[in-house]
């Protein structure tokens, strides 16, 4: 019997794509920087499918390539075309299996996109606060596996922070049930924090136990002038002590970013009637009501050039700028890193002036979470992808140099699997190996990515 018809018996002959017009969206990469074929896609609808589609790999030696929403920048989800793999596409797996609002959890199948889970966790007046610009199609069990944060970091924590149990179903076909939905669970290794973050490598994440949060009474949402990434970070620090816990998220962006924007999307507007080089948008959120959360914030912005949005339309469109800038600069070497926010100034000095000095017509697109440290660093004009190394190796080094991170939210995949070696310890590494080789000996789980 072929394999394909083994796959079908499984999963049915509907959810086993062979054919190249049905096959290119699940082997190319959103950003269409990898490509490469596999045996064909294979679509379960359940976790026991899932068992028993790995289990049929493992025994024939076939590689097993995890794929959510493919919205992933560094290629960690698309095949590597060096050996025998499948597509494993989780999104028929999208059932929300329940919700404790009493527990404030809800769990949910990996296939689950972002945005209904967050949706989900309205209806029942709670919030779910992960959130990302790629909410609309990206799944849950991605965003787990490469441990997404998103512009709520601040306040809520990244992806990992927001799991207290999970189903995997392991390298050989077996499943681990840990959906447990505690938060006080002190009875050995806590599993669960390997497969999160683990990008595929160690299994395949098929449902999971989710906090949910009080949903907030009233927001507020700003939009600052700054002069700099320094007076970004001294406002970040004045803000935490005026407002606390208020604020969820704290994003900046360059001048660059914004332009850029504005050009991509042509119903949008600068917010303020004239330009400065720097800006940061904020969200406030807090259980009082909403008069009182807006005199807080302009009180706190006292002095301050800034905007605090007067209606709900206001207030998506200033969040439709910061959501439009990946698109709005798409093709350039993008950097997803992080670093102790004190430190944010000092790179943004420094890479800055040494790519200048290497690329006169360096175009730099610097924007993100710098409440949590975490910085996209995109280097334009296209041409400079023929020297895609050269770049990199400016940033990296710079991030070094502070004791950064050279992937803050978006994994190592194919993009960073070998820069990472410049950047962890030798031991670091071979723990990593050692706990690769222990739960997928035969490496067929996303071979080809992290290590």
């Amino acid at each position: 019997m072929s394999l394909h018809k083994r796959f079908a018996d499984i999963v049915g002959a509907a959810n086993v794509l062979t054919a190249p017009a049905d096959t290119k969206p699940y082997y190319t990469d959103w950003r269409r920087q990898y490509s490469a074929p596999a045996e064909c896609v294979v679509r379960p609808a359940s976790t026991p499918e899932v068992s028993q589609v790995v289990a049929l790999c493992a025994a024939e030696g076939i590689a097993v390539v995890p794929q959510g929403g493919n919205t992933g920048l560094v290629g960690g989800s698309v095949p590597t075309g060096t050996r025998r793999e499948i597509v494993l596409s989780l999104g028929r797996m999208n059932r929300i299996r329940a919700l404790d609002a009493l527990n404030d959890t809800v769990t949910v199948e990996a296939g689950c996109v972002l945005a209904a889970v967050q949706s989900a966790a309205d209806e029942a007046g709670r919030l779910f606060p992960l959130s990302l610009a790629a909410e609309g199609s990206c799944q849950i069990g991605g965003n787990l596996s490469t441990n997404a944060g998103g512009v709520n970091v601040l306040r809520y924590g990244n992806a990992r922070e927001q799991v207290l149990g999970l189903e995997v179903v392991l390298p050989d076909g077996r499943v681990w049930d840990g959906l447990r939905g505690l938060r006080k669970d002190n009875t050995g290794y806590d599993l669960k924090q390997l497969f999160l973050g683990a990008e595929g490598t160690l299994g395949v994440i098929t449902a999971a136990v989710l906090r949910l949060y009080p949903k907030p009474a009233a927001s507020a949402t700003a939009w600052i002038a700054v002069q700099s990434p320094r007076d970004a970070v001294e406002l970040l620090a004045a803000l935490r002590e005026r407002l606390g816990e208020r604020i969820s998220a704290f994003e900046l962006i360059s001048r660059a970013c914004l332009e850029a924007v504005l050009r991509h999307v042509k119903d949008l507007k600068d917010p303020l009637p004239a330009p400065h080089p720097w800006y940061v948008l904020a969200q406030l959120a807090d259980s009082g009501g909403a008069a009182e959360l807006e005199e807080r914030a302009a009180e706190a912005l006292a002095g301050r050039e800034a905007v605090l949005a007067q209606s709900g339309e206001q207030a998506r469109n200033l969040w439709r700028i910061r959501e439009s800038i990946p698109e709005a600069q798409f093709t350039n070497v993008k950097h997803d890193i992080s670093l102790p926010v004190s430190r944010i100034p000092d790179f943004v000095e420094r890479a800055g002036r040494e790519l200048r000095a290497l690329f006169p017509d360096a175009q730099i697109y610097c924007f993100g979470h710098v409440g949590d440290g975490n910085l996209h660093y995109n280097v334009g004009p296209e041409r400079l992808l023929e020297k895609r190394a050269a770049v990199s190796r400016v940033v990296y080094d710079a991030v070094a140099s502070l004791r950064g991170s050279i992937s803050a939210e978006h994994g190592l995949g194919q993009l960073k699997r070998e820069e990472i070696r410049a950047h962890k310890p030798p031991l670091e590494l071979e723990l990593m190996r050692k706990v690769k080789a222990a739960l997928d000996p035969h490496g067929v789980m996303n071979p080809g990515k992290v290590l």
